[in-house]
């Protein structure tokens, strides 16, 4: 599954958040802290495990979860550039602005042109 996917879903982003909070949870932990059913959240479970979100061992009867670092390193590493891109336009649009304004014509006697009535 994507990466992307998987976190498009809220009780997924909070398994996340709960995950990097505490380091490490088992399936009931985690369970506990939602409305709705343990098989519900054993799917998001499975999903976040497909998408490699979350490492998952067994330890006696239970299943400890924690986050995989590398895949948070992966969305880290597109929002940053994405962050880029917009950064890039922004920048861009800023200086069209400011040519924009500058270039504004001028009435007779130096006074700047206005929308609406003049003086």
């Amino acid at each position: 599954m994507d990466v992307f996917a998987a976190i498009a879903q809220p009780t997924r982003r909070s398994i996340l958040e709960m995950l990097a909070g505490s380091g490490q949870l088992s399936a009931s932990q985690i369970s506990r802290r939602f409305r709705v059913s343990p098989p519900a959240i054993s799917q998001h479970l499975k999903i976040l495990r497909e998408a490699h979100l979350v490492r998952m061992h067994k330890h006696r009867q239970q299943r400890i979860y924690q986050i995989n670092p590398d895949a948070m390193q992966q969305i880290e590493d597109w929002t940053k550039h994405m962050e880029a891109l917009w950064n890039g336009r922004f920048d861009r649009l800023e200086l069209l602005l400011k040519e924009e304004e500058t270039a504004k014509p001028k009435l007779r006697g130096g006074k700047e042109r206005t929308h609406g009535k003049e003086d």
